[in-house]
């Protein structure tokens, strides 16, 4: 990949943003911002008790992802944030023009499983059916690429990694 894209790792809580992110900034050589940074205390006390957010909370969150990814065009970067409905991804992308996404996917039990052994964050494993009701995937005239959640992070990162230069340099 010529030019570093600003990459937005996406999907339902628990597929892994935030331990694939980093390792994809890293593979990619550039920096890393955690989008459970961006949101307001509101936010988080409201999904620690187990409230879904709605559209109206999510938006200045976004707003602000979207801020940070302007400021890393064409130096590159690498966000989490779950992006779950193509309204938000629209949004990021009004901010920041260029956005690649990389979702995270996988299935459901796996996805809660993980989640169940985590330790330390906000969401909790109640919330996983909102988030699966609320994905939209990406459509065909989305940039970005799905990558599979089975296996290590390590192979996760690798396939995101193939699958982002497949996409973006197709003559590799």
């Amino acid at each position: 990949m010529r030019t570093p894209p600003v990459v937005v790792v996406m999907g339902v809580a628990g597929t892994g943003k935030t331990t694939i992110g980093p390792l994809l900034a890293a593979r990619l050589g550039v920096p890393y911002a955690e989008g459970d940074d961006f949101h307001p205390e509101t936010n988080i006390a409201k999904m620690s008790a187990g409230t879904p957010l709605d559209d109206a909370d999510r938006w200045p969150w976004l707003d602000a992802i979207g801020a940070w990814a302007r400021g890393r065009a064409g130096l590159g970067g690498v966000v989490s944030c779950s992006a779950l409905k193509r309204a938000y991804r629209d949004r990021l992308r009004s901010t920041a023009p260029g956005l690649v996404f990389v979702h995270l996917a996988g299935d459901r039990a796996l996805i809660e499983d993980r989640m169940a052994h985590r330790r330390g964050h906000f969401m909790p494993t109640a919330l996983l059916d909102s988030q699966f009701a609320t994905l939209q995937p990406l459509r065909a005239d989305e940039a970005g690429v799905e990558v599979d959640v089975s296996g290590d992070p390590e192979e996760i990162t690798e396939r995101a990694v193939t699958a982002l230069r497949a996409r973006l340099d197709p003559a590799t």
